[in-house]
């Protein structure tokens, strides 16, 4: 079962390795991971993708809490939670193909942020699923980088994540 953790840390040197260290020496894959300073400077929230049994995320959760950085953990499957990632996509964009890649953009209510005699990048914001669709239906070929930044969530509605 894929987990959505949200950990409010401590942003000091070392937090981060620490967490990831928690993560590689029991074997637990991080599928994705954000973090950034939140509107506290002393605090960062991390959002980590994860995959795993209850039990799994039960003791990953148990062990996050032991550590001194981390100040509050939460898995936000666990009640209604927005979720989004960013990426930037260049695709080559030459003669016939440049209006296609517009009204693609369009379609999945992306940004062309740079444009080239050949190329364009998009941006594009959405849940993985959105994102991956969007490079399914564009041709394949004409993928130059993409750049995906991982999932980053928040509870819906009043519950907040606070120290």
């Amino acid at each position: 079962m894929r987990h959505l953790i949200s950990v409010l840390i401590e942003n000091e040197a070392g937090a981060l390795s620490r967490v990831v260290g928690l993560f590689s020496a029991r074997g637990y894959n991080i599928e994705t991971l954000t973090v950034a300073p939140t509107e506290d400077h002393s605090l960062s929230r991390m959002t980590i993708v994860t995959a795993g049994s209850d039990d799994v995320l039960e003791q990953i959760t148990k062990q996050l809490n032991r550590l001194i950085d981390v100040v509050k953990v939460v898995d936000l499957i666990e009640n209604p939670y927005i979720e989004r990632e960013l990426m930037l996509i260049k695709l080559r964009a030459v003669g016939k193909e440049r209006e296609e890649l517009k009204r693609m953009a369009d379609i999945f209510r992306g940004r062309i942020i740079d444009v080239t005699d050949k190329t364009y990048t998009i941006e594009l914001t959405g849940d993985g699923a959105k994102l991956d669709a969007f490079i399914d239906a564009v041709d394949r070929s004409s993928i130059l980088e993409t750049v995906r930044t991982g999932s980053s969530g928040i509870a819906r509605g009043e519950r907040v994540l606070k120290a």
